[in-house]
């Protein structure tokens, strides 16, 4: 039997296929999602893993021996599933596991209107019932059907920008073999920019490197191809491709915060200097000042897309960011959207004619630390005794722990899934970065 306490995480199932889980594993969870939906029908789509096909054929069984309907959307990027379950009102899944290597796979599940579920929100309930395989069977077995979004997704995606206003940009799209293979030329087809794609064969093997962008080493050969044809950005997109990457004119990353603040300004700018933008706690001060001075109200969020997206939901915010490069747009039926990023951006640099590399100063006032891993026996004594150094600090506990000494702060969180307290700091220079980096790191070790 599969290994569900594994596979189950705090926003998806993800494990290894077939040692974690397999068709039958698949198929107990298709029936106790739809139990748990209560709807007539269910859509399912997959990315291009090669174990996909069986997994999303049982799933479906366990769908249909409920009595309610399949939509099969194909092959599909996360965020199209998105798309789709908020325009025909449907609860959805599909079956990626975004930028982990080959042998893994998972689903990322959501209800009707593209809203959420994680642990708290289903995935709990779900996993119980898969467990006992407790659901009973309908008298009539629901059907399969096959629909394709794609053109309608890629109009939506374009529906976000002026397209009158995008200039001739030289575009490099560093596709990964993931399922960005698939999308971003139906979305840029009928767009004005000069745009190359690096490894757009749909390939679940990913012959040519990880398809995980937040590694700085899977960024060489997109920033090596910006460099060598003079192109103005580069785009580097997850497996699933709801995440996406930017490399300026240089070939330099930009962070995920510097995104967010830069999306949320010219977002701002656009809905008349007002609206509530959500970001996560380990996104730079520097996203709060800049949605400010655009006349945004800005709101912090623990991190993960289903905090984001309750969030956007209860003030309903116009975009939210992480730092980890989702960015959530409140007309995208406050999903992530990895694409519909990408094209804003893409706007972005068309209006202001600005290079990347210069434009982007604005919007870096501080030096963070990235995220640093530490191995601990226990996570939540770890967490206290690094509190109990800093009395003096603000201190709060939205998401772990973070201390706030106004010039600098570090936030220092519990892995979901590892025995590992995750590390991000920020302060303003790269000497005291590193400074406190050592100081903190210190205090996890011998707490540890």
């Amino acid at each position: 039997m599969a290994d569900f306490d594994a596979i189950f995480k705090a926003y998806d199932v993800r494990g290894l296929v077939p040692d974690q889980w397999d068709a039958d594993a698949a198929r107990r969870i298709g029936a106790a999602f739809a139990a748990f939906c209560g709807s007539d029908r269910v859509l399912v789509a997959r990315d291009m893993r090669p174990s996909g096909v069986d997994l999303v054929a049982a799933f479906a069984e366990g769908v249909t021996g409920t009595g309610a309907d399949v939509v099969d959307l194909g092959m599909a990027s996360t965020d199209l599933i998105y798309f789709a379950a908020g325009r025909l009102d449907a609860p959805g899944a599909v079956f990626t596991a975004s930028h982990n290597p080959a042998q893994y796979n998972g689903i990322k599940f959501c209800l009707a209107g593209a809203k959420p579920v994680g642990e708290d929100t289903g995935l709990r309930d779900i996993k119980a019932h898969a467990i006992a395989g407790d659901v009973p069977t309908a008298a009539t077995r629901g059907t399969v059907s096959q629909l394709d979004l794609l053109d309608e997704y890629a109009d939506h995606v374009r529906s976000f920008v002026d397209v009158s206003a995008l200039r001739p940009l030289k575009v490099v799209a560093d596709t990964a073999n993931g399922m960005g293979g698939l999308v971003v030329p139906k979305v840029f087809g009928p767009l004005p920019f000069d745009l190359e794609i690096l490894y757009p064969e749909l390939d679940g093997t990913f012959p040519n490197h990880p398809a995980d962008p937040i590694q700085p080493e899977n960024l060489k050969d997109l920033q090596r191809r910006v460099l060598e044809v003079g192109a103005d950005v580069g785009l580097a997109f997850d497996g699933d491709a709801d995440r996406v990457f930017l490399v300026d004119d240089k070939a330099q990353a930009v962070s995920g915060s510097t995104t967010t603040a830069m999306l949320a300004a010219s977002i701002l700018d656009k809905n008349g200097n007002t609206g509530t933008v959500i970001h996560n706690l380990i996104c730079s001060k520097a996203v709060p000042e800049i949605v400010r001075e655009h006349g945004g109200t800005p709101i912090r969020s623990r991190v993960g897309h289903s905090f984001i997206k309750a969030e956007m939901a209860t003030h309903d915010a116009i975009f939210g960011g992480e730092h980890s490069a989702h960015y959530y747009f409140r007309d995208n039926y406050r999903a992530d959207s990895g694409l519909v990023a990408a094209v804003v951006m893409l706007e972005l640099l068309s209006v202001t004619g600005t290079p990347l590399s210069e434009l982007r100063k604005g919007y870096e006032r501080y030096i963070d630390s990235g995220e640093i891993n530490t191995k601990v026996g226990d996570p939540k004594a770890v967490i206290e005794s690094v509190a109990a150094a800093f009395p003096d600090a603000e201190q709060d506990r939205l998401d772990g722990l973070t201390v706030d000494f106004g010039t600098w702060w570090f936030n220092v969180r519990p892995s979901n899934t590892e025995p590992l307290l995750r590390l991000n700091l920020e302060a303003p220079t790269r000497q005291e970065c590193e400074q406190h980096v050592a100081e903190v790191v210190a205090l996890i070790e011998k707490g540890s």
